[in-house]
């Protein structure tokens, strides 16, 4: 886009660009999302920002109609595999709170100055700036949603001191921290975090809360409710302590076209609440951009009727990327059912009692460190994926494969296809939803391979999907496992886990 494709953007108020790129006006010194309801500035008096890091470093406050820092992350970042993307993401996951810039560049392996020069070369702020952002943010939402002490705060949000603390939040959003709390009103109630998880055009939110309850390991995850009206709960392993999310599916009433997830975070550091929050929406696919998937999915005359049908259809990503490996090596060749049931198993055996039973959740899944030595005996599974799981889990454990937000995807693969055991199935569905690389398609996949039969489609009809495959894929398996929407109906269940 130039800056008059942004500008029309702006002006018809399109939410398809929220997350984006943001737009300034001088006039008043705020920044927004393109969005934004107010009445649109004048050409002349905006500027526009591609992070709203860049906007803010630029002297602009945020808006306090659209709050532009909770817009959905830019999709560009789930995209790219480049520095800038892995850069991207590993903020996104409060590494440069915990790690610093040199922690940073330590892990995407190149030196912080060449970090800072193309972050601030294509977003117009260095990692700093971009860190900022984000525990200004964070900042915000416990202000505005907890109790807490307005100096714990200030802590858990990752500031060096109260001082630093105080002035980001007047520069940003032109108000003291109490003045943000008294302007909230009462506090919502209940315990944990109450959060609205943006994201940008349609939501199959029926779609993905089924994927995700058919794979719910018992002690780990759970799913309470019927659908329309399910809660998604599940443990999470974090930096500081440990945590219970809940995401609630959206009425059927509230459409696909909704803005946003509830989200609930119980929290035993709130110092981890960035990181829960962006490895939820990992988990969701919250940033991903339905428009350009439908665009390019849709074209084609085959799979126009499934993505018609299911408009804003996710690939699901991982809260964890470690525990995605292991449960798909725990499930190669076994289906999903008895992949569950290994995977409850595993986790009573081998997983980390939480503190207190919370509902049916009662362990966090084991570490990568615990399995490379375990036994596994008791768990009726053979001597050849006892020893593909414990060499997958010392791979994890030592380094030598990397499932982070920052990880290189190719790298990555090429590690995971060296373990004894792994094959291009299983390295290739990590990469779908362990790093989130929306543009996998499994070979060998039995479904998959049925609905590109259903449809008519040669084997490699796949490649005119890219870079979305991982998009088609869920298009052919949901359609697979309904037949009502597309013409893939019947198919046989897929090797998944």
């Amino acid at each position: 886009m130039d800056d008059e494709s942004r500008y029309q953007a702006v002006h018809s108020r399109d939410a398809r660009f929220d997350g984006e790129f943001f737009l300034a006006v001088k006039t008043t010194g705020i920044y927004c999302r393109p969005s934004c309801p107010a009445v649109t500035p004048k050409r002349r008096n905006v500027r526009f920002y591609p992070s709203a890091a860049a906007a803010q470093g630029a002297g602009f406050r945020a808006c306090r109609r659209c709050r532009p820092d909770t817009a959905p992350g830019s999709a560009e970042w789930n995209v790219r595999a480049d520095l800038v993307g892995r850069a991207m993401r590993l903020i996104g996951d409060g590494v440069v709170d915990r790690e610093g810039v040199a922690g940073l560049a330590r892990r995407l392996g190149y030196s912080s100055r060449q970090v800072h020069r193309q972050l601030t070369q294509e977003l117009g702020a260095g990692p700093i700036a971009l860190a900022r952002a984000q525990r200004a943010h964070t900042a915000r939402v416990l202000l505005q949603t907890t109790d807490m002490p307005v100096t714990g705060i200030a802590f858990a949000a990752g500031f060096a001191s109260v001082r630093q603390f105080n002035d980001t939040i007047r520069e940003i959003y032109a108000a003291t921290p109490s003045s943000l709390r008294v302007r909230k009103g009462p506090r919502q109630t209940g315990a944990g975090i109450p959060l609205r998880l943006a994201h940008r055009g349609p939501y199959a939110a029926p779609e993905i809360f089924g994927y995700l309850q058919k794979r719910a390991v018992p002690g780990v995850e759970e799913v309470l409710g019927d659908p329309g009206a399910r809660l998604y709960r599940r443990t999470l392993r974090l930096p500081y302590g440990t945590g219970v999310a809940e995401v609630r599916e959206p009425r059927p009433a509230d459409g696909r076209h909704g803005a946003w997830l509830d989200c609930r975070l119980h929290l035993t550091d709130p110092r981890d609440l960035a990181t829960a929050v962006q490895r939820v929406r990992r988990l969701f696919d919250l940033d991903a951009d339905p428009y350009a998937v439908a665009e390019r999915l849709g074209a084609d005359p085959l799979l126009r009727p499934l993505v018609a049908a299911r408009p804003g259809l996710r690939s699901p990503g991982a809260a964890d990327g470690d525990e995605l490996a292991v449960r798909a090596v725990l499930g190669q060749q076994v289906g999903v059912a008895a992949a569950v049931r290994l995977g409850a198993d595993l986790v009573a055996a081998y997983g980390k009692p939480l503190p207190a039973p919370d509902g049916g959740l009662t362990h966090l899944f084991p570490d990568p460190g615990t399995l490379a030595d375990a036994a596994l005996d008791g768990l009726g599974m053979p001597d050849t994926r006892k020893r593909a799981l414990r060499a997958t889990a010392a791979a994890l454990a030592d380094g030598a494969v990397r499932l982070d937000p920052g990880a290189d995807r190719d790298q990555a693969a090429q590690a995971l296809l060296e373990l004894p055991g792994i094959g291009p199935w299983t390295a290739g569905y990590i990469r779908m939803r362990a790093l989130g690389d929306p543009d996998v398609f499994l070979p060998g996949d039995a479904g998959a391979r049925h609905g590109l039969a259903a449809l008519g489609a040669e084997p490699g009809a796949a490649e005119a999907w890219r870079p979305w495959r991982s998009y088609a894929l869920h298009h052919l398996w949901q359609a697979a496992a309904d037949p009502a929407p597309g013409p893939a109906a019947a198919a046989p269940d897929h090797k998944d886990s």
